[in-house]
């Protein structure tokens, strides 16, 4: 076992892959220069002195270019590992991963497999609307696409290697916040969540949610750093004599709800909590699902804690305002308690 940042997790996990299959390349702008970071995070730092410029892409800056050529690449047998610096720019890319990537399969009659991985970095870092979003919920809309989101360095490993081989476009949603305060582009007031990484071979399947805390009284569902809000908020709950459940999802989709049902069954009261927008996020859609499945547990109506609807603000007071806060999360499961 190792210990290591997220960043650091994810960084190995595309060494191992780029080793064992010659057709894994990264592409992305200023993932690997001289004197560069290694991406807007890290993540990619010194891939190429072991693997070279023409499998470690440096791109212009164009997300268009970088989706369309990454599309292009795996259509035609490749595996891309694409790099996107603020999950924001996703919406330049939209056409290549929503009319593209998502579809050439199903168009094809199976024919046509789209095995890329697109990475991109979210939540709100005092960098204003345009680099601040939450996108989760956009993305779990589009059929064919695979979307994950791993919190701890266990799993940025396991679920990215099973994003790289896995036949259909993967996106990897990572919170700027959880990268790991190592290095030259430590973030301010982010997490260092160092977690023990194996050395061998593992892969964690897609669909699986994990229970990071047990409890009695009350489920939270929470990605990200929302699930780090989480578990800092049941500690004070748990004074007050509640006791709570928190899962991390770890995939949006596929999603896994049957731990979901059964941690309700239990508690009898959920909470959803998300950085992404409350109106049609991925909340939205977990809480309806909950709602026709399995309501006759619910002893209380569910409950989303999420950001407001509105741009992300720039001034820091703002933005703590806007995005869910551990204060929030436990006053809420205190009003939970008393419906």
């Amino acid at each position: 076992m190792a210990k290591m940042t997220i960043a650091e997790a994810l960084r190995q996990a595309i060494r191992e892959e780029m080793r064992r299959d010659e057709r894994v390349f990264c592409i992305g702008e200023d993932i690997d220069i001289e004197g560069g970071f290694g991406g807007a995070f890290t993540v990619t730092l010194g891939l190429a002195k072991e693997f070279g410029y023409d499998r470690i892409i440096n791109t212009p800056i164009s997300e268009i270019m970088i989706a369309g050529a990454a599309v292009g690449a795996a259509m035609t047998g490749m595996i891309p590992i694409a790099d996107v610096q603020y999950g924001d720019f996703l919406f330049c890319m939209m056409d290549q991963l929503a009319n593209q990537a998502a579809k050439m399969t199903y168009m094809s009659g199976g024919k046509v497999k789209v095995p890329m991985v697109m990475r991109a970095p979210v939540g709100a870092t005092t960098r204003g609307a345009q680099h601040a979003q939450s996108l989760e919920g956009f993305f779990t809309h589009i059929p064919g696409l695979k979307v994950i989101c791993p919190a701890t360095a266990y799993d940025a490993k396991g679920l990215l290697k099973t994003a790289i081989r896995d036949e259909n476009p993967v996106i990897v949603f990572e919170h700027k916040l959880l990268y790991g305060s190592k290095g030259t582009r430590a973030e301010k007031s982010a997490l260092s969540p160092i977690g023990e990484v194996p050395d061998e071979e593992y892969l964690i399947p897609f669909g699986e949610a994990v229970v990071r805390r047990e409890g009695s009284d009350v489920t939270i569902v929470a990605n990200l750093l929302m699930m780090y809000r989480a578990l800092e908020a049941a500690e004070i709950l748990e004074k007050e004599g509640i006791s709570v459940e928190v899962i991390d999802p770890r995939t949006l989709v596929p999603f896994d709800y049957d731990t979901v049902i059964k941690s309700i069954a239990k508690t009898s009261r959920l909470m959803i909590v998300e950085e992404d927008t409350k109106r049609n996020g991925w909340g939205a859609e977990v809480a309806a699902h909950i709602a026709e499945e399995a309501i006759y547990y619910l002893d209380a109506p569910i409950k989303r804690v999420a950001a407001y609807d509105v741009p992300i603000p720039f001034a820091p007071v703002m933005e703590n305002f806007v995005i869910p806060s551990v204060d929030r999360i436990v006053e809420e499961v205190r009003n939970l308690m008393k419906s």
